[in-house]
């Protein structure tokens, strides 16, 4: 599309807000671009749907309204930092756990291994979501769960948005290992970043339908999530089921969320339900090492 088809909606201060904000518009079946210029971050859309994307991004932050943070760090940046501080921490637990190795000691004892999660060894759907086969896979979930995860925190702030996160993970790997039975073993955190991707299509789906819309309008963000799930959750030697499973739960998580938490809990709440989050990772490893 050329740019003289396109009008700007806004200009974003960096590339993170941008890109939450064509999140958004691609939620509600838009196509935006984002393009970097002196002045920030423009983002586009073609011209006849400029009204419907001022519209859109207006109820988003009506519904999500930014909120200062305790201590010092920038107003409304927290959910950026989870996203942030996730990634490393797969990048770095990476380098402690080594690749994708079938007769590795992490691995033995952290993959998503179908049998044993029948038997009961649950603590793997949990562990198999910080295992990677190589530097490429654990890069790429890094950098797509930065962003998504930092999407769906946004909206739900940093500590609910990470345990639904790390559910829908959970989740679709239980989901997967039963549609497979015993002879499937899995590993990788793009379980829960398409967890993320559905968390954030059902909010979508909610909120176009509190907005009025229905039929098949009203499910426009499922079908924009499914179609990025087919742009990249797929290829070569990739468990397009367990992508599928985290998409599905996220997106059921999401649609229970929005009609059972009318809306964002306080900060004491948000830290106790992250701190939690992370307290059960850490016990599934204990378990999984003990």
């Amino acid at each position: 599309m050329s740019e003289t088809s396109e009008i700007t909606v806004r200009v974003a201060p960096n590339r993170a807000i941008a890109e939450e904000w064509a999140l958004v518009l691609v939620a509600e079946g838009l196509s935006p671009s984002v393009r970097s210029v002196r002045e920030g971050f423009i983002l586009g859309v073609p011209t006849e749907d400029a009204e419907r994307a001022t519209a859109a991004l207006s109820a988003y932050e009506r519904e999500n309204p930014t909120e200062p943070e305790e201590g010092n760090g920038p107003v409304g940046s927290v959910h950026v930092w989870v996203g942030l501080a996730v990634a490393v921490a797969l990048v770095a637990f990476f380098f402690v756990s080594g690749a994708g190795n079938p007769g590795g000691h992490w691995f033995e004892r952290g993959g998503a291994d179908a049998r044993r999660i029948l038997l009961g060894e649950l603590w793997r759907t949990v562990t198999a979501l910080t295992l990677h086969a190589d530097f490429g896979h654990v890069a790429a979930n890094a950098v797509a769960g930065a962003f998504f995860l930092s999407a769906v925190c946004r909206m739900l702030g940093p500590g609910l948005g990470f345990v639904l996160v790390l559910l829908a993970g959970t989740g679709g790997n239980f989901v997967n290992a039963l549609s497979h039975g015993s002879l499937h073993i899995s590993v990788g955190a793009s379980t829960a970043v398409f967890g993320a991707v559905g968390v954030l299509g059902g909010l979508a789906v909610v909120r176009r339908r509190r907005r009025g819309a229905r039929g098949r309008h009203a499910w426009v963000p499922v079908v924009a999530g499914l179609a990025l799930l087919a742009m990249l959750g797929m290829g070569e030697g990739v468990d397009v089921w367990a992508h599928l499973f985290g998409f599905l739960v996220g997106g059921t998580l999401g649609i229970i969320v929005a009609f059972t938490v009318p809306r964002r809990p306080g900060h004491r709440v948000q830290w106790t339900l992250g701190s939690g989050a992370l307290v059960a990772v850490i016990a599934c490893w204990v378990l999984a090492l003990g």
